[in-house]
């Protein structure tokens, strides 16, 4: 049975947009958030024991530049980090990033998922699709089988498996005091993923058709997945006003989600990252308790529904 779409997209926050590009046949594409020309507080939370990230010691609290302009999801591999390269070249040509005298300079940090296996491994996103999803960007947000979703799938941890299709979700939840919280995030996860109410959505399948969840085998004597296939990638939002070192305990519970919605997860074969924003733009501090509960909320909820709109395409 069909699981429902929660509601809401990462857009709801005031100041976010997304625009993502794709190569269908190669099964890869890119997933950007922008931040606007003011940027957001930027926070980063690197879980994944394989990750490929670009920037996220900049994300550090201590760290001196505070803002970042935009946040690049991508598939491709390490090899995708190259299109943040073309949604820096966009954000300069309007003169968004750090006023440095002879140019502004965007800052960018991203993450990839391993996607090299489906489609065409030879094609990869790069600096002309990051600029052509920055050219799209809008406040509608397309689910599933998009952007750095194409070519995602999960349930890949027993070998021989038939993998399910993960890909692109999003949602959001409006707090008492006017504050607005989104998630959006790539699902292509070595576990298999299961809805709020513990029901399994996502798993492979045996070439029977049978379905075998990873955790029936996972205490058995099975030989471990390859590393670095796979990883859960994401944006967490608000437009409250947060410090760097509030914006990063966001991301931080934000991987609440996944834990809730992927079984299992972190493992070293992935490379799970979460970013989060803060835009201001409410223009108040919010309660920082309940913006991080609302941050692992609805990136369960944006887990599920890429997941429910992946296997639907």
């Amino acid at each position: 049975m069909k699981h429902p779409i929660y509601e809401g997209q990462i857009t709801d926050v005031q100041g976010i947009l997304v625009g993502q590009a794709q190569n269908e046949q190669a099964m890869t594409g890119v997933t950007v958030v922008l931040a606007g020309p003011a940027g957001a507080t930027v926070g980063a939370d690197v879980r994944g024991a394989a990750p490929g990230t670009r920037e996220t010691d900049l994300c550090k609290p201590e760290n001196t530049v505070d803002k970042a302009h935009a946040v690049v999801l991508s598939g491709g591999s390490a090899f995708g980090l190259a299109s943040a390269t073309g949604v820096m070249d966009y954000l300069e040509k309007q003169n968004i990033g750090v006023d440095m005298g002879v140019c502004h300079v965007p800052i960018v940090p991203a993450a990839v998922v391993f996607d090299l296996m489906v489609g065409d491994g030879h094609v990869r996103p790069d600096a002309a699709m990051g600029m052509e999803a920055c050219k799209a960007a809008s406040a509608d947000v397309k689910q599933g089988a998009v952007g750095a979703g194409t070519g995602a799938t999960v349930g890949k941890m027993i070998p021989g498996i038939i993998p399910a299709h993960g890909g692109v979700g999003t949602a959001s939840m409006k707090l008492p005091d006017g504050v607005t919280v989104g998630a959006i995030v790539v699902v292509n996860a070595c576990g298999d993923v299961y809805d709020l109410n513990g029901q399994l959505i996502g798993a492979g399948h045996l070439p029977d058709g049978t379905m075998l969840p990873v955790e029936s085998v996972l205490y058995g004597a099975i030989p471990a997945g390859k590393e670095g296939q796979n990883t859960t990638i994401g944006v967490v939002a608000t437009d409250a006003v947060l410090t760097k070192a509030q914006a990063k305990r966001m991301a931080t519970c934000a991987h609440d989600g996944l834990a809730r919605t992927i079984r299992p997860v972190h493992t070293q074969m992935d490379g799970d990252t979460i970013f989060s924003l803060a835009t201001g733009k409410a223009e108040t501090e919010g309660n920082l308790f309940q913006l991080c509960a609302a941050a692992a909320e609805v990136m369960a909820r944006a887990v599920v529904n890429a997941v429910t709109m992946g296997a639907a395409e």
